[in-house]
């Protein structure tokens, strides 16, 4: 769901002038750096326990990393500019994903002008650190989330094919810029419109016809340009009984994805898990876990990958007491993930949304705020940098995966 980007933020990037890409071993201006791969393990820095949580990860064949930001000139946020922060991404990760550097509203001030200072930062430092690098997103097909200049576009005389040059031009222009870097992207993000279960309608999907013209094109134009990445639709649905109506729908999206012969390789699980209210049964959020295996026999069912793209927890209904709440978090991510890697066989890499709490976007979401005005503690790590129970859980679960 990834809702921090703010709007002066916004106004900052589209401020910047667009940069060339500056690869790693002297690649000049406009060529591809080499492709990189997922380091060895190694010794971690003080407070990050040893193995790290990829290194647990690529016993199984999988990369375990986290998004991250670039935010030159302040060395207080989560971001490749924080030591502290870094030292733990380096510790634990083997997979970076740009938190918002990707997104339209940060890639596109104008129709006509890119800037991808803060995203090449990101792949120049990923790169130093031979960490993997994927990218998120290619098209998030929310008009909250569109660039304003998209929203108000005129398509002219000839909308469909003015829309089909807009959104092939930007694909191509991304992916060839990462050519060779980037392997894994999520191509569409969050397409669903809930209050009419159906895909969302934007300024490009009235021009082109329908939302399914929009999201086919996206995926075949990365195709064409990435024979061999894995493209991945990307949505926010978990386990939570709240959420089996948005499983609903986004089943329906993807039966009509492989209907169509939509080059879709996997479906993007955001696992944004949440306790909005406590099960007496069991201490925690309620889960429907029968319902979201069904959910993920069907997604796997019709050949589709699983990834867990943005995972964090929600603690709004758990009391205040820190020691407390750190062991229940803990408890529901363990349950989860111990459901998720009884699918181990459909499912590739994982991705916290930040592995601090203090940088955590969950901080700024009302619908995630508690009552308390306590920090939302959600992630991996606290806000001074230790490890909390939940970091374990992930480790203990990944362990017995193997």
């Amino acid at each position: 769901m990834d809702k921090d980007f703010t709007l002066s933020r916004r106004a900052a990037l589209a401020g910047m002038a667009a940069m060339p890409l500056i690869g790693c071993g002297g690649a000049s201006a406009g060529t591809a750096p080499a492709p990189i791969s997922a380091p060895p393990p190694a010794a971690g820095p003080a407070g990050v326990p040893q193995p790290g949580l990829h290194a647990l990860a690529a016993k199984g064949g999988r990369k375990f990393g986290s998004a991250i930001a670039s935010s030159p000139g302040n060395p207080a946020a989560g971001s490749i500019q924080n030591a502290a922060y870094t030292a733990i991404i380096k510790g634990e990760c083997g997979l970076v994903v740009p938190e918002n550097e990707m997104k339209w509203q940060a890639l596109r001030p104008s129709p006509t002008a890119y800037t991808f200072d803060r995203m090449d930062e990101i792949v120049r430092w990923a790169q130093e650190n031979a960490l993997a690098v994927r990218g998120h997103t290619l098209l998030w097909h929310r008009p909250q989330w569109f660039p304003g200049w998209l929203n108000t576009y005129d398509y002219g005389a000839n909308p469909v094919r003015e829309a089909e040059r807009l959104l092939t031009e930007h694909i191509r222009t991304v992916t060839q810029r990462y050519k060779g870097i980037i392997t894994s992207y999520d191509v569409v993000n969050e397409a669903i419109d809930h209050d009419r279960n159906a895909p969302i309608q934007t300024s490009m999907s009235r021009a082109m016809g329908s939302p399914e013209a929009v999201i086919d094109l996206a995926f075949h134009t990365a195709r064409a340009e990435l024979p061999d990445a894995q493209l991945v639709y990307n949505d926010y649905m978990s386990w939570e009984p709240q959420h089996l109506k948005h499983c609903a729908d986004v089943l329906r999206l993807l039966e009509g994805l492989k209907k169509r012969g939509t080059p879709v390789d996997a479906l993007g699980i955001q696992s944004h898990i949440e306790m909005f209210a406590i099960d007496p049964a069991t201490g925690v959020g309620p889960y429907a876990e029968r319902e979201w295996r069904r959910f993920l026999d069907e997604v796997t069912g019709m050949g589709y990958r699983l990834l867990i793209t943005e995972f964090d927890v929600k603690d709004k209904a758990l009391p205040a007491n820190i020691a407390q709440r750190d062991e229940k978090v803990a408890d529901f991510a363990r349950r989860y993930f111990e459901v998720m890697y009884d699918y181990s066989a459909h499912l590739d890499d994982v991705l916290a949304w930040g592995m601090v709490d203090r940088f955590n976007w969950l901080q700024g979401f009302d619908q995630a705020r508690r009552a308390d005005g306590q920090e939302v503690r959600g992630t991996p790590y606290d806000s001074q940098y230790r490890a909390k129970p939940l970091r374990n859980a992930l480790a203990t679960v990944i362990t017995a995966a193997g």
